[in-house]
C-alpha cells in the first residue's frame, strides 16, 4: 500500500515590524532569573505585599459580589463606573486640580493609559521626547507606536527648559512623557519652578505633556508639589495618569486618566477597541473600599515602613558600593538611582551579582540615547530594614568579585 506523501507548509507570515524591532522589559527578564526565593530582589518595582489592605479590600469584594452580583459580574461603560470616577474628580479637585467625573476615564492599569495614549495620539514616524533616563514600559509603549523617541538632555532637578525648547522647534514632537514626583528609575523630583517652565513651554511651542503620576502619594519628607496639570499655561495640554497599584493593589490593575474632552474621547474609542472596558467587579470593590475606608490613614502608614526601608538602604549604600559611586536620596516613592565609577558596566556584572542572591536593574535601558552604562536602579521598598542590610552585603561581594 502507497503512503500519500504530505506537501510541505507554506511558511507563515513574519510577525509584524514594530513587535520584532521592541524587545521585552529588562525588568521583566529580570524578575523571571530571579524568582528564586533565597534572592534578595532590588530589581522589582513591587509594593510591599505584607503592606495591602487585605481584609478590607476582600470585605469589599465580598459586598459587591453578594448585594449586586449581577452588576459586579456584567459589562459596563468604556468609561468607567460613576461611583469610582466621582470619587476620583474630589480627591483631585481637594489637591488643587479641579476635576469633573466625566473629565476622567477608568483604565486597567495606569500602564494602559500609555498605550491608549498612543493609539490617540502617535502614528507612526511622529517624535516623543521622554525624560533621560526614563521609565522602561513608556519606552516600550512609543516603540511600539512606531515613534522616534529623543531623551531631553536633563540634570538632578529634570528635564531642561531650554533644551526642551529647542527640541520642540527642531524635532516637531506630539508630546513630552514625564513622571516628575519620585520618578522611575530615578527618585527624583521636579521642583515647582522646573514644571512651570514646562508648562510655558508646551505653551509656546504647541505641545501634549503627559504627566504620569504612580508615585506622588508616597511622598516621607517635604512638601507636596502641584501638579504640571494644575499649571494655568499646561491645563488645555496636559494629560495626568494615576494609579491605585501602589497605593491600594497592582493585582486590582486599576488606573485611570483625566485629559481634554477631544483627547479623552479618542481613547474612549481606543479603550473599546482594546478591552471595552476595565473590570467591573474590581472598579466596584474599589469605590466600596473607598467608601468603608481611609484611604490617605493606609497610605500614611505604608508611607512610614516604605521611609525606614529607604533610610536603611542610604545606610548600607556606603559600605556596598565602590569607592566614587554617587546616589540621591529621595523624598519619597520606590527607587533610588546610583552611578558607580566609569570603569563600572552595571549590564556585565549584573550576573556576577546575581550569583550571590541580590539583583539589581542595570540602568543602561532606561536611557533612549547614549546609555550611562554605570547607573543601576534599587528598589528599597519590598524588603525588610534587615533583609535590605544584607542585600547590599551581598551586593558589595559581587561588585568586588569577593
Amino acid at each position: 500500500m502507497t503512503v500519500a506523501s504530505v506537501p510541505a507548509s507554506a511558511a507563515l507570515p513574519p510577525l509584524a515590524l514594530r513587535t520584532r524591532a521592541i524587545g521585552g522589559s529588562p525588568v521583566r527578564d529580570i524578575l523571571a532569573v530571579t524568582a528564586r526565593p533565597e534572592v534578595i530582589n532590588f530589581a522589582g518595582g513591587l509594593p510591599a505585599p505584607e503592606l495591602f489592605d487585605r481584609e478590607a479590600v476582600a470585605a469589599a469584594f465580598r459586598h459587591v459580589l453578594e448585594q449586586t452580583p449581577g452588576r459586579a459580574l456584567q459589562y459596563a461603560t468604556t468609561e468607567g463606573e460613576p461611583a469610582l470616577r466621582a470619587w476620583l474628580a474630589r480627591r483631585t479637585t481637594a489637591r488643587g486640580l479641579p476635576t469633573d467625573a466625566d473629565d476622567l476615564l477608568v483604565t486597567t492599569g495606569s500602564q494602559q493609559a500609555l498605550s491608549l495614549l498612543a493609539t490617540a495620539l502617535l502614528d507612526p514616524g511622529d517624535t516623543v521626547l521622554v525624560e533621560d533616563p526614563c521609565y522602561l514600559a513608556a519606552l516600550q509603549v512609543f516603540g511600539l507606536a512606531g515613534a522616534r523617541v529623543v531623551a531631553v538632555p536633563g540634570d538632578a532637578d529634570g528635564p531642561d527648559p531650554q533644551a526642551l525648547a529647542e527640541l520642540v522647534v527642531r524635532e516637531r514632537p506630539k508630546l513630552l512623557y514625564t513622571v516628575p514626583t519620585f520618578q522611575n528609575p530615578t527618585g527624583r523630583t521636579l521642583p515647582a519652578d522646573r514644571r512651570a517652565a514646562l508648562a510655558s513651554v508646551a505653551a509656546r511651542h504647541g505641545l501634549w505633556i503627559v504627566e504620569d503620576d504612580p508615585y506622588g502619594e508616597l511622598r516621607y519628607e517635604g512638601e507636596r508639589l502641584p501638579w504640571i496639570a494644575a499649571h494655568p499655561e499646561a491645563r488645555d495640554r496636559t494629560v495626568l495618569l494615576g494609579s491605585f497599584s501602589k497605593v491600594m493593589a497592582p493585582g486590582l490593575r486599576l488606573g485611570w486618566l483625566r485629559a481634554p474632552a477631544e483627547l479623552r474621547r479618542a481613547c474612549a474609542v481606543a479603550k473599546q477597541a482594546a478591552d471595552l472596558h476595565t473590570p467591573t467587579v474590581n472598579q466596584l470593590a474599589a469605590a466600596r473600599y473607598l467608601a468603608d475606608n481611609d484611604l490617605d490613614a493606609h497610605v500614611v502608614r505604608v508611607a512610614a515602613v516604605y521611609r525606614e526601608r529607604r533610610d536603611a538602604m542610604l545606610a548600607g549604600l556606603p559600605g556596598a558600593l565602590p569607592e566614587g559611586s554617587v546616589w540621591n536620596r529621595p523624598e519619597g516613592g520606590m527607587f533610588l538611582w546610583a552611578r558607580l565609577p566609569e570603569t563600572y558596566d552595571t549590564t556585565t556584572l549584573l550576573a556576577r551579582v546575581v550569583r550571590e542572591d541580590v539583583a539589581y536593574v542595570p540602568g543602561a535601558p532606561f536611557h533612549a540615547g547614549e546609555p550611562d552604562r554605570s547607573t543601576l536602579r534599587l528598589c528599597f521598598v519590598t524588603q525588610t530594614p534587615e533583609e535590605i542590610a544584607e542585600g547590599l552585603r551581598r551586593l558589595g561581594r559581587g561588585l568586588k568579585g569577593e
